[in-house]
C-alpha cells in the first residue's frame, strides 16, 4: 500500500463511524421511521405506510389527548412480540374515559371524533366489551385505535405507562402522495349531550 492509501482509508474508517454513530444517535434520541402493519388506525394510517415518530419532543412536552403514539404493548394485548403498537390518546392522567351508547365521553362529555373509521353507512360505532369506564391514573395514558373494530387498545387492557410509549408520530411519509403531518385530528371534546 502507498502512503497515500493509509490516511485515505483512515478518513473514509472515520466518517463511516461517525455516520454509524450520528445515525444510533438520531434513531434513538431524536426519531425513528415505523412501518403501519395493523389495521387498527384506518383511515388514518393505512397498513405499508410509514410514520415518523418523534421521539425527543416527549421529553419537553406531554402527550395530549388526539396525539398518535407508538408503544409497547402490555402482556395483556397479545400481540406479536416485540411489535410496537400504534394508537391515539383518548385521555390522559386524571382522566375519566366512559365507552357507552356509541360513543367515546371524557370527563361526562362526548368527544368529537371525526378520524374514527367510516365506511359508505357512515362513521363506525365505539363499543366497549367489559368495562366501559375508566380512570387515567398519572404517569398512564388511555389509548384506543381509530378503526375502533379492528383495535386492541385501553378498551382491552388498560391504560398503558407513558415509559411504555416510544414517542408520537408526527409525519406520514410514505409513500409520497400521502405526505401528511399527524395531529390534525385532536379528540375534542363535544357540546354537552
Amino acid at each position: 500500500m502507498s502512503r497515500l492509501s493509509i490516511p485515505l482509508l483512515r478518513d473514509v474508517l472515520q466518517t463511516f463511524v461517525l455516520t454509524i454513530v450520528i445515525f444510533l444517535a438520531v434513531q434513538t434520541f431524536v426519531g425513528q421511521p415505523f412501518k403501519i402493519e395493523m389495521h387498527s388506525m384506518e383511515q388514518t394510517l393505512e397498513p405499508g405506510q410509514y410514520v415518523f415518530v418523534d421521539k425527543l419532543t416527549p421529553r419537553f412536552d406531554q402527550y395530549h389527548r388526539g396525539d398518535i403514539v407508538v408503544f409497547a404493548p402490555p402482556d395483556a394485548a397479545g400481540g406479536q412480540d416485540g411489535v410496537p403498537f400504534i394508537k391515539r390518546v383518548i385521555g390522559v392522567a386524571g382522566d375519566t374515559v366512559e365507552v357507552h351508547d356509541g360513543r367515546v365521553y371524557v370527563n361526562d362529555v362526548g368527544l368529537d371524533e371525526p378520524y374514527v373509521y367510516a365506511d359508505a353507512s357512515g362513521p363506525q360505532t365505539t363499543d366497549a366489551s367489559g368495562l366501559s369506564r375508566w380512570t387515567v391514573p398519572v404517569g398512564e395514558l388511555f389509548l384506543m385505535g381509530d378503526h375502533r373494530a379492528e383495535s386492541v387498545d385501553s378498551r382491552s387492557f388498560g391504560p398503558v405507562p407513558v415509559s411504555s410509549v416510544v414517542g408520537r408520530a408526527w409525519l406520514r411519509y410514505w409513500p409520497l402522495d400521502h405526505l401528511a403531518i399527524l395531529g390534525g385530528g385532536k379528540a375534542q371534546a363535544a357540546a354537552p349531550d
